[in-house]
């Protein structure tokens, strides 16, 4: 691995969060559940790991009973220049489905074209591109 990977700990809702992940960004999506790693880490249908390879790498799981589940304050998924700007607004469109455009992905003043989103799953993404990656 050559960065970092988020992980994120699902409020049981691993299997739909990272299936709608593979669903707006491709790859290769892995997931494994508490009955194929270990029978008595939770319950068996549960997520115990999960992880979206490809051109955007994400893993996560369910959370343990008990455990702290996603919240991010503070915190943005940057897709900044990391694909060609219709790329980008595709992806901004799908992970806006059902969650909440904090800015509109829009042509700023100082030229770069950028917008916030967080998605029904309650990841925060910023995702935009500079002018010269527009051609």
């Amino acid at each position: 691995m050559a960065a970092p990977m988020i992980y994120v700990s699902f409020p049981g809702t691993a299997r739909e969060a990272l299936g709608f992940y593979a669903e707006v960004f491709g790859g290769k999506l892995h997931l494994y559940t508490y009955a194929e790693f270990s029978p008595d880490g939770g319950p068996p249908e549960a997520i115990a790991h999960g992880e979206l390879q490809g051109v955007v790498a994400l893993a996560g799981s369910d959370a343990p009973e008990g455990g702290k589940s996603v919240r991010f304050e503070g915190l943005m998924l940057a897709l900044l220049g990391t694909a060609k700007p219709d790329v980008l607004h595709e992806w901004f469109d799908k992970l806006a489905i059902d969650g909440v455009v904090v800015d509109p992905l829009a042509q700023k003043p100082w030229g770069a074209t950028d917008g916030q989103v967080i998605d029904r799953h309650g990841l925060h993404w910023l995702i935009g591109y500079e002018p010269e990656s527009a051609t």
